[in-house]
């Protein structure tokens, strides 16, 4: 990864300040946006990834940071978690308008995909390669999501109790509905990502997750922002992003009980 960096800043025309921040030189930026990636393990991807964001951010001429949020330990990743925590700490950085929660593994294609926050809950990612640039269904709002301020803390983040894979998407698509949001999305034109594909270990499925949906709204003004319970084991400003390392084992043993 270091040696990604130097090629990186060696090569880049901009100039990017230590923990992955970049602002506009010469005009004044449209928005002071923040973008999450929770994280475990997969290096490889997270590379690839910073290495295509950042020209894109940059020619969208944002004020923005990049913040990795890395599980510790080994209990079940929790995706959604994650991106709660994500939001909490980043405002200890700077007071953002903007969210951008996004998975290591979607490049976008379309530079005219705008990473801000419109009006309303965005779902950006609407046409991944592998599911043949289609919509894989009506409620989803996976892969690279986009809520100002706000509009997160309305729907309380998301729900802090999917350990595993799958569920906090549509939990989340429930909680916008329920404080009557309107979901908005861009063209399947400029919504087209890539996916990295590395060969990783699959991610334990949620075996409860069907349940949990079913008690969404009901559930949401207690399960969420206000019930992160997590350790920050470091923060380390790398060039590119900023890494923040966490422990879950509290939350998780918690879920247990």
């Amino acid at each position: 990864m270091e040696d990604v960096e130097k090629q990186f800043s060696n090569s880049f025309g901009g100039t990017i300040f230590k923990g992955g921040y970049w602002k506009p030189g010469n005009c004044q930026a449209r928005v002071k946006m923040a973008l999450i990636i929770p994280f475990r393990d997969r290096y490889e991807q997270l590379s690839i990834f910073v290495h295509h964001i950042h020209p894109v951010l940059n020619r969208q001429n944002l004020e923005y940071r990049i913040f990795v949020i890395e599980e510790a330990g080994d209990t079940r990743f929790n995706r959604a978690m994650l991106f709660n925590i994500g939001f909490k700490e980043a405002l200890k950085f700077d007071h953002f308008e903007c969210f951008i929660f996004h998975d290591v593994d979607l490049i976008p294609e379309n530079d005219r995909n705008e990473y801000s926050c419109p009006s309303s809950p965005r779902h950006m990612s609407v046409a991944v390669d592998k599911f043949n640039y289609i919509l894989p269904y009506t409620n989803i709002f996976g892969g690279v999501g986009a809520f100002t301020r706000q509009h997160f803390e309305l729907v309380n983040g998301f729900s802090n109790k999917f350990w595993g894979w799958g569920g906090e998407d549509d939990d989340l698509f429930k909680r916008i509905n329920a404080k009557g949001l309107k979901l908005t999305r861009p063209s399947m034109q400029l919504g087209r990502y890539t996916m990295i594909r590395m060969f990783h270990k699959s991610a334990q499925p949620d075996e409860q997750r069907f349940e949990k949906l079913r008690d969404s709204s009901q559930r949401m003004n207690h399960d969420g922002l206000n019930s992160l319970k997590y350790t920050v084991e470091s923060i380390t400003e790398h060039l590119l992003y900023t890494l923040v390392t966490v422990n879950l084992e509290e939350a998780f043993k918690t879920n247990l009980r």
